[in-house]
């Protein structure tokens, strides 16, 4: 399977438009003391770059699956990646109870996409 088939493309362009939004939404608590305006203004910035990536993961991917399959795959990639994002970038612990809550999400993702 290629990497620019309607079924793979698709993730790939979900795994990295929700590494800019995470950026976007949470790369900014690092920076405490920068204003809020400007931390605004710049997860607006890196938010324009997502949604690049994420129309056109939604736009091909529906080719192949419902919309319904399309928004369980990127909530449990946005799960993936600010579980990653979290440690790696805030040095924030998963705990059990998240490591628990991710495996509910990822159970019912289970179920959108059995046949």
């Amino acid at each position: 399977m290629s990497l620019l088939s309607p079924k793979v493309l698709p993730i790939l362009l979900l795994v990295a438009s929700n590494v800019f939004m995470t950026l976007a939404w949470y790369g900014h608590l690092r920076f405490k003391a920068a204003p809020l305006y400007a931390v605004v203004l710049a997860s607006w910035a890196i938010a324009f770059v997502e949604y690049w990536l994420a129309v056109p993961a939604n736009r091909i991917g529906h080719a192949v699956y419902s919309a319904a399959e399309l928004k369980t795959m990127q909530e449990v990639i946005t799960l993936a990646v600010f579980a990653v994002f979290s440690v790696a970038y805030l040095r924030e612990a998963i705990t059990w109870n998240h490591l628990a809550g991710f495996a509910l999400i990822a159970a019912g993702a289970a179920i959108i996409f059995r046949a």
